[in-house]
């Protein structure tokens, strides 16, 4: 009998020890799987960043436009402020883009590319705060066609921009992706016809425009092609990530 008592015990003993390596194990693997599930890609929080971005952005474009149509200069200033508190928005969506990329140890999209099309939007909207400045702080309170047509082309340009930015994370979308950045491409083009137009307009003779006039309008005209260059750009950095990902 103490034999079997002796066996019992052995047997109690084992298999205390059993069930606790098989709890640590556990505890291990949970560890693990954890530490897995941090530096898989989240592909929903960059979608959802990027969305994000490209919202505000369009929101912008149509607060920007509004502002290139309005003929009284205190409208503008108040809708420079709101036009302000979107561009502080979309740096904070910018930001936590970055936090987001630090965190991840893989990707849905190249680390860079995410990267530059987060600062390629940010960019944008940049530029779109700037000459909305320069309008205010230059006391413009006119409305020219090439002002508001510039306008018109580049929320046309982001709209585009927000599409491509809804498709590229499925494959099955690269002929409506590479569609709308040839729109892109168009418009674009159409800014630089423009720009070279309202120049040469600017510089002649019989503008009736003072010096100081002429000076103030080139900036916000070149301003205003350097934004639908941005745009431009945007479609360099969708073109790369539909090769690599082709």
């Amino acid at each position: 009998m103490k034999g079997d008592h002796g066996m019992v015990g052995f047997t109690l003993t084992c298999r205390s020890n059993l069930d606790g390596k098989s709890l640590l194990f556990h505890e291990d693997r949970m560890r693990l799987d954890s530490i897995i599930k941090k530096f898989l890609p989240r592909e929903e929080r960059f979608r959802e960043l990027l969305l994000l971005d490209t919202q505000n952005l369009t929101r912008s474009g149509e607060l920007f436009l509004a502002i290139a149509r309005s003929t009284k200069l205190e409208d503008r200033r108040i809708k420079l402020v709101e036009l302000k508190a979107l561009e502080h928005e979309g740096d904070q969506i910018t930001r936590q883009v970055f936090e987001a990329l630090n965190r991840s140890f893989i990707t849905p999209l190249d680390r860079e590319d995410i990267r530059s099309i987060a600062v390629d939007l940010d960019d944008i909207l940049d530029f779109l705060e700037g000459i909305a400045r320069y309008l205010v702080i230059f006391h413009i309170d006119e409305a020219p066609e090439p002002l508001t047509r510039f306008a018109e082309i580049l929320l046309e340009m982001i709209g585009q921009i927000d599409s491509v930015t809804r498709l590229i994370w499925d494959l099955g979308n690269e002929r409506q992706v590479r569609d709308a950045l040839v729109r892109i491409s168009e418009l674009e083009n159409q800014g630089d016809d423009l720009f070279l137009t309202v120049i040469a307009d600017l510089f002649r003779s019989d503008s009736g425009r003072n010096a100081m006039e002429t000076m103030k309008w080139k900036e916000i005209y070149q301003n205003l092609e350097d934004a639908c260059d941005s745009c431009k750009d945007f479609t360099h950095i969708i073109g790369n990530v539909v090769i690599k990902n082709a």
